[in-house]
């Protein structure tokens, strides 16, 4: 059962890591794909070439924390793909470093790229959204927005700030049946902790209750219940997909 058949999706930052996962699942339940990346031309044609056989996807060069690129990055999609059904504000950065050395340069960029972007996005969504009076939004928070982590005042803002957005939205936009939620993953395995030294990583794998670090496709499929009609009575919640790093 393909349960985002018909249905068209932005996804941003797709290129990589959770976003990629959540445009390969998205495909695989049928979702038409449209994409942004910030650089690489080469990995954007090769995500283009995996998934043109399942469904049809487009990739767009276009940085939505600037406000007119959102904007526009809407219209050529409904131009080209005849709606937006579900948007997935996923791109984000980090620039850690403790607050007694942090540069307002690496707050504003974090702010800017991560939460601008979101708000930017939604905002260019929502008319279209709400002339067919039906839409779902979901926007990628962090285990670290929900409770802080020593290092990351910026992002960690950034991250808490998207669940306050989101909650509003969902106040507002619910009765045009526009639905709006938030994902706040743990700690995801992707090409980036590759890198990072194997011991660490272990580390902090033990301390999870699951005892292993969470992955893409679990992103994605947390992603795929939001966007697919199974979450049709769900908005302005915050799902928590981090293998128990965070209870209540």
């Amino acid at each position: 059962m393909k349960l985002l058949e018909g249905k068209t999706a932005i996804i941003t930052g797709a290129t990589r890591g959770i976003g990629k996962g959540i445009a390969q699942v998205f495909a695989r339940h049928g979702a038409n794909i449209a994409f942004t990346y910030a650089s690489s031309a080469a990995k954007a044609e090769e995500l283009e070439k995996e998934l043109t056989p399942l469904v049809k996807i487009k990739g767009y060069l276009s940085d939505a924390s600037d406000y007119e690129s959102a904007q526009k990055l809407t219209d050529e999609v409904i131009k080209e793909f005849g709606k937006i059904d579900i948007v997935v504000n996923n791109a984000g950065i980090t620039r850690d470093n403790l607050l007694l050395r942090m540069s307002k340069e690496d707050w504003d960029e974090v702010i800017r790229i991560n939460l601008d972007s979101v708000f930017n996005l939604t905002k260019a969504v929502t008319k279209p959204m709400m002339k067919q009076r039906k839409g779902s939004i979901i926007n990628m928070s962090s285990v670290v927005g929900v409770k802080g982590n020593a290092g990351q005042a910026n992002y960690a803002a950034s991250k808490a700030g998207i669940i306050g957005f989101s909650k509003s939205v969902a106040l507002e936009l619910g009765s045009r049946n526009i639905r709006c939620n938030v994902i706040a993953p743990g700690f995801i395995e992707t090409e980036m902790t590759e890198v990072l030294d194997q011991k660490t990583v272990q580390e902090w794998r033990d301390n999870i209750p699951l005892k292993r670090g969470g992955t893409p496709e679990d992103i994605a499929n947390a992603c795929l219940y939001l966007a697919s009609d199974l979450s049709d009575y769900v908005t302005g919640h915050v799902l928590n997909v981090n293998g128990g790093m965070l209870t209540y």
